[in-house]
């Protein structure tokens, strides 16, 4: 496993990589004694510690050095340590700033939050108390400052948006879509379910010429056979029975554009047919259709099957697979690239506080390192789903291992309910059983419940009636 957790013992939250440098504490107090007791306390905790005797003094230290975190206190000299936060945040916005006073009225800690401070402690403090309010928003911020960094190093790389990592595999997957982006060329993107093909295809498309034109997504697996026909290429009035009226399809859709085929291994033999004549001349018909359309349109198909493995079983046409596979990209499973996922689980944390009106939560090194030693068969996308989860169900600021589901901890789903309701029946803890099990289920499949019941080998009939019976809430999809 990647070392990415500091090791202090007391230290429980989140630690990046850069956690391992040494942590830079400034304290501006005009209480020498105040000083030095706080200098001792974070040297012996292997801090580095600058000190400053007014604001003045303080904001040129900030200004000539790097630091970690601010200790301010509230009643300075000259300027009053309200007005020196102002100056801090001009500065910068981000640096972690915690108050101390000895007047901790609740005014004081009103005007010092609503300034910008991240936290409030008064005199006398409690040692383990401070110094574990410090770790945490220096680990918050380290993480914050890696995250931001490593966007705008992807940034003027790649002008990539919404793709997280750090990881060699990763990287190289981005080096080879920076280069196949400008050209016309067919692109096939493989992978497992939930490494994000999507989010590639788009990389392609908004890094190349047609950047500007249409990017249209298809999920050919999710459209029955007989509708797919027209859903791609159209149908004229009066095609079939409800046909009311003529209809583009998606190719013409995507004209001067791109298409993204997605599960384009699911498609049927005569479907493949069709779609390879489309492929080599650009023209098509519309079902019912007299005459032939001409369509500019660059195609990225994507796949979580061993496609050379089909051809080779009969279920996909060698012409077609060749004719696709041009350039080939190889998403990485989110198992063989663990250093993203402290990176991952930070990102969805920032997303998912924002879309609940939460402060940001702080994972713990105990919830981490099970995330990361996780084998994520449902990759990111299921980690999303996790972490939305625990911000959903978080009560406090932190994390912890109680929130993540039983199948990640490897705590048994009847373990957990024999615990918290020791005086359940057993009818009670086998419908919770099942309840959680096609939940997880249901998650890692994206809420794909066609999906879902293959795994669990039932027709999805019986899967509905369960969903039905065990009243399990279907939550929308998210996009790859």
């Amino acid at each position: 496993m990647p070392e990415i957790f500091s090791t202090a013992p007391e230290d429980k939250t989140l630690a990046p990589d850069t956690l391992h440098t040494e942590s830079r504490v400034l304290i501006i107090d005009d209480e020498s004694m105040i000083c030095e007791s706080l200098e001792t306390l974070l040297r012996l905790e292997g801090f580095v510690v600058a000190s400053a005797a007014d604001g003045e003094q303080g904001l040129h230290k900030l200004d000539e050095g790097v630091y970690d975190l601010v200790l301010l206190d509230l009643a300075l000299p000259g300027q009053s340590g309200l007005e020196i936060l102002h100056s801090i945040r001009e500065r910068q916005p981000q640096l972690p700033v915690i108050m101390i006073t000895a007047y901790g009225t609740v005014q004081n800690v009103v005007d010092a939050i609503r300034a910008g401070a991240n936290n409030f402690t008064q005199k006398p403090w409690d040692n383990e108390k401070l110094l574990a309010d410090i770790r945490s928003a220096i680990g918050r911020y380290r993480t914050e400052q890696e995250n931001i960094h490593l966007k705008r190093a992807l940034k003027q790389r790649y002008s990539f948006e919404n793709i997280v990592g750090k990881s060699e595999a990763m990287l190289s997957v981005l080096d080879l879509v920076g280069q196949v982006a400008p050209s016309r060329s067919t692109v096939m993107i493989q992978g497992e379910s939930g490494t994000g093909k999507e989010l590639i295809a788009k990389a392609v498309h908004s890094h190349s010429p047609r950047r500007d034109k249409p990017f249209v997504p298809v999920n050919t697996g999710a459209i029955p056979s007989d509708l797919l026909e027209s859903t791609l290429f159209g149908h004229v009035k009066g095609a079939f029975t409800s046909a009311n009226a003529t209809k583009k399809g998606l190719f013409e859709v995507a004209h001067t554009g791109t298409l993204f085929l997605d599960e384009i291994g699911t498609m049927s033999l005569d479907m493949q047919a069709k779609m390879l004549r489309v492929l080599q001349d650009r023209r098509f018909m519309q079902v019912g259709g007299t005459h032939e359309i001409q369509v500019d349109v660059r195609i990225i198909a994507a796949t979580n099957v061993d496609l050379r493995q089909a051809v080779r079983d009969g279920r996909f046409r060698d012409d077609l697979f060749y004719r696709l596979n041009v350039i080939t990209v190889d998403l990485p499973s989110l198992r063989n690239r663990r250093e993203d996922i402290p990176l991952l689980a930070m990102h969805f944390l920032k997303r998912y506080c924002e879309e609940n009106g939460l402060p940001l939560r702080v994972i713990t090194q105990d919830a981490l390192r099970i995330l990361v030693d996780y084998d994520w068969p449902g990759n990111v996308r299921e980690l999303e789903n996790i972490i939305e989860r625990c911000v959903v169900l978080s009560t406090g600021p932190t994390i912890g291992v109680e929130l993540l589901p039983g199948h990640i901890t490897g705590q048994s789903y009847s373990a957990s309910m024999l615990e918290h309701t020791p005086n359940a029946s057993l009818f009670d803890i086998l419908e919770e059983v099942e309840r959680r099990i096609i939940t997880d289920r249901l998650e890692r499949c994206n809420w794909n419940q066609t999906e879902a019941a293959e795994h669990f080998h039932i027709p999805l009939s019986t899967l509905n009636q369960k969903i039905k019976r065990l009243n399990i809430e279907i939550k929308k999809k998210n996009k790859e």
